[in-house]
């Protein structure tokens, strides 16, 4: 207990220094902004904003991105109630009640609700990445090559089952995006490979040019190829602080929301969005009067706001703990560490302290701050939902441009996420989710890497996988999920969950 109150108290003593809650607030802001604007996700504003965080230093980048990512789960409940547009996709469920209840005129009631509910998922969630850091972390330090392997094995077959659409696709998503993480120098050898002779893919596909064009510039393509009507509430949004039977109807669907999206934020595969999913199914079966949900009932709001932000900040656990990025927007953080310079894994705790304590004391203080900008500025975001989308893009498109060029100041680059904006638009347009490529390439190379190793020690036996009891384990849970999610009842179950 002593060790968890010291490392809290450093972790507060990194987050509250001026320039780091300036980031924390600048990320939320922009964060809730974009949660708020429909068509423009957590995934491309990070993608977008990576070259940014180059002048900053490590612990204010990751504290600023991870208020971006968090803050957008916010302001997607907020177009979700008022517009019944989700910003955000854990927003899809908000939007069942959330939007019947502001038309009825109780819409400041389940923005306030939303906005407490996820206050407090983000505090308890906070302490459970708190208290599961040091015990994961030692976990992790018995790990050697091939159990690393295994482990990010697994974490691809809980992408591949969690995401959505054809579990075929997402394996060949997942596959393209290993196969893009090879290019460049061998690791072993230094010869060139699948760089057809182009001298500047000698250094690989930079990660950042890959991102951002294939969900920057593929998320404006999408956007502009359909038009969305805008539902705007036009009644008023009336109180903000629920009564006590609010109250009384919401504390228990909040406390089981945060329960469900933190045990779910933990599996790698994006098991985050489940979490609303689940809530809301949870809560509807719960009830005395199911017919209520789907009319304005405000427990279909608590429950899956709450199972949205406490998914969304234990989804940093395998990443801080055991470096492996459980969804696309991790992917991203992974991607921020590399660019400077940190490794992510169990060294990140015993190497840099103040970088792991600093950003989760962060998570609480942005959730503190997120409370603070959603509810007194909801007439603001009224306003700025009704913008149209054809004036945000060419701005959206320079940043870009602009961004991507500051990295290395070269104009083949803009020219490459031009290149993977296109191929991203064709892949949605085919029906491929493109998030299970970004995990493949962030966990490609190190793949090959611990892969390699492992081979090495083991002399070339490949049975080493299975020798080793804690990789056998992992190898044998990623075989039975996956035999399990092609079983067809199951398939039928979870294409029924996406299509709802």
């Amino acid at each position: 207990m002593g060790d968890f109150v010291s490392n809290l108290s450093l972790g507060f003593s990194v987050a509250l220094t001026l320039q780091n809650v300036g980031l924390a607030f600048l990320g939320c802001l922009v964060g809730t902004l974009i949660g708020v604007l429909p068509g423009v996700g957590p995934i491309a504003t990070i993608a977008m904003l990576l070259p940014i965080t180059f002048g900053l230093d490590p612990t204010g980048a990751l504290i600023m991105l991870a208020g971006i990512y968090y803050g957008a789960q916010y302001g997607g409940s907020t177009t979700a109630i008022l517009v019944n547009i989700p910003g955000e996709a854990t927003s899809v469920v908000t939007a069942l009640d959330g939007h019947q209840m502001a038309r009825q005129g109780r819409a400041g009631v389940a923005l306030g609700m939303a906005a407490i509910g996820s206050f407090f998922a983000g505090t308890v969630a906070t302490l459970v990445i708190a208290a599961l850091g040091v015990p994961l972390t030692g976990l992790a330090l018995i790990f050697g090559p091939t159990e690393y392997f295994s482990l990010m094995v697994m974490g691809l077959v809980f992408a591949v089952v969690l995401a959505r659409g054809s579990i075929l696709k997402a394996i060949a998503m997942i596959l393209v995006g290993v196969l893009l993480s090879t290019v460049g120098l061998d690791l072993e050898t230094g010869e060139e490979r699948m760089t057809f002779g182009l001298p500047i893919l000698a250094d690989g596909i930079d990660f950042a040019v890959l991102a951002m064009g294939i969900f920057g510039i593929a998320e404006i393509m999408r956007n502009l190829d359909h038009t969305e009507t805008r539902d705007v509430v036009r009644q008023a949004i009336g109180r903000l602080l629920p009564n006590r039977q609010d109250f009384k109807q919401s504390y228990r669907p909040v406390l089981r929301g945060t329960l469900i999206g933190a045990v779910l934020g933990i599996l790698p595969g994006n098991g985050a969005v489940l979490g609303p999913f689940a809530a809301y199914t949870l809560e509807k079966k719960l009830a005395k009067d199911p017919s209520r949900f789907g009319r304005g009932a405000i427990e279909g709001v608590a429950g899956p706001e709450s199972a949205n932000n406490a998914g969304a900040q234990t989804s940093f656990i395998p990443l801080l703990t055991l470096g492996i990025p459980p969804n696309a927007v991790m992917a991203l953080m992974v991607g921020a560490m590399t660019i400077h310079g940190i490794i992510p894994g169990p060294q990140v705790m015993t190497k840099n302290p103040t970088l792991f304590w600093g950003m989760i004391a962060s998570m609480w203080v942005g959730n503190l701050m997120l409370l603070i900008i959603n509810l007194p500025l909801v007439g603001m975001w009224v306003r700025l939902l009704k913008v149209p989308y054809r004036l945000l893009f060419p701005a959206i498109l320079m940043f870009c441009c602009i961004g991507i060029y500051s990295i290395n100041s070269l104009p083949a680059n803009v020219m490459f996420i031009a290149f993977f904006g296109l191929v991203g638009y064709m892949l949605i347009k085919f029906g491929f989710e493109p998030a299970p490529m970004l995990l493949g390439f962030v966990l490609g190379k190190l793949m090959e890497e611990n892969l390699r190793r492992a081979l090495i020690i083991s002399r070339g036996d490949m049975t080493t996988f299975l020798t080793h009891p804690i990789s056998a384990g992992l190898l044998v849970v990623a075989a039975v999920v996956l035999v399990i999610a092609l079983l067809p009842s199951i398939r039928k179950g979870r294409d029924e969950v996406f299509t709802e």
